[in-house]
């Protein structure tokens, strides 16, 4: 196994690394599939993980050849899909004894397929968010404010990712702009107004990192755990904030 075989192995697993813990998987399954690629090719795999980089080495078993660098992590969607179609590579290259090429191949379709469309996104989002209300007693009309004022509060979330706000900002923003819509149901003098301001902002609140961070505490990666944990309560707080300036605008009307 020569040097520049081992280099080339490296310069996959860093790419498949940050593409995984990018999209919001777990650190266990990362360092579990990178682990599995690279037992399928022959190599040992070490990675340490914090935030925002990642340390990869991968050595040559029993030989001199080895290349270690430090990776950073880009801040991807969330993607259930690549953590599914990512971590079935993994396991294709273990059981197919696949080459590196084939691999490379099978990793380049995958993180290249077309993303789904905002649009159905927003309008997923504004249906969920609809019934939400509705598991939570509200009426039909609230349902129907709550859907508008999720459907305007998440393109105002999707316009200001697009032009690179501040993460904080953006939810800060958001939470505001979708509770200040829902509070029309107070002007409305609808029964059940309340949990349609509640159930507005519902589409913002960070279960991926919270349930992530617990996985990663539990798994015994503390840090990376405690880091995604507090980034979590963070942006709950910042919708709490877009809520409170909402609520000192309608305070009257909650009388």
């Amino acid at each position: 196994m020569t040097q520049e075989y081992v280099t080339e192995i490296a310069d996959f697993i860093s790419r498949y690394l940050s593409f995984m813990l990018g999209a919001g998987v777990h650190t266990s399954r990362v360092i579990r599939n990178s682990k599995r690629i690279g037992e399928a090719l022959g190599v040992d795999v070490h990675i340490y993980t914090s935030q925002k980089t990642a340390a990869l080495t991968v050595a040559e078993p029993g030989g001199t050849n080895m290349d270690t660098r430090v990776i950073e992590i880009p801040a991807y969607p969330i993607s259930f899909e690549w953590n599914a179609d990512l971590s079935a590579l993994s396991w294709a290259a273990y059981d197919r004894k696949m080459s590196l090429d084939e691999i490379r191949t099978k990793f380049d379709g995958i993180v290249s397929k077309p993303k789904m469309s905002p649009v159905f996104v927003l309008l997923m989002a504004s249906l969920a968010n609809a019934a939400f209300c509705r598991l939570f007693g509200g009426d039909h009309w609230a349902m129907l404010v709550t859907f508008t004022s999720t459907l305007i509060g998440f393109f105002t979330r999707q316009h200001l990712a697009r032009k690179r706000v501040n993460n904080y900002i953006v939810f800060v923003v958001s939470a505001f702009v979708a509770s200040l819509c829902a509070s029309s149901s107070l002007s409305l003098g609808l029964e059940t107004a309340e949990i349609a301001l509640a159930t507005s902002v519902l589409y913002l609140v960070p279960g991926v990192p919270l349930i992530n961070g617990i996985i990663d505490i539990t798994d015994g990666h503390i840090q990376i755990g405690i880091t995604r944990i507090v980034n979590a309560f963070m942006l709950i707080v910042c919708i709490a904030i877009g809520m409170s300036a909402t609520l000192m605008l309608v305070k009257d009307s909650l009388l």
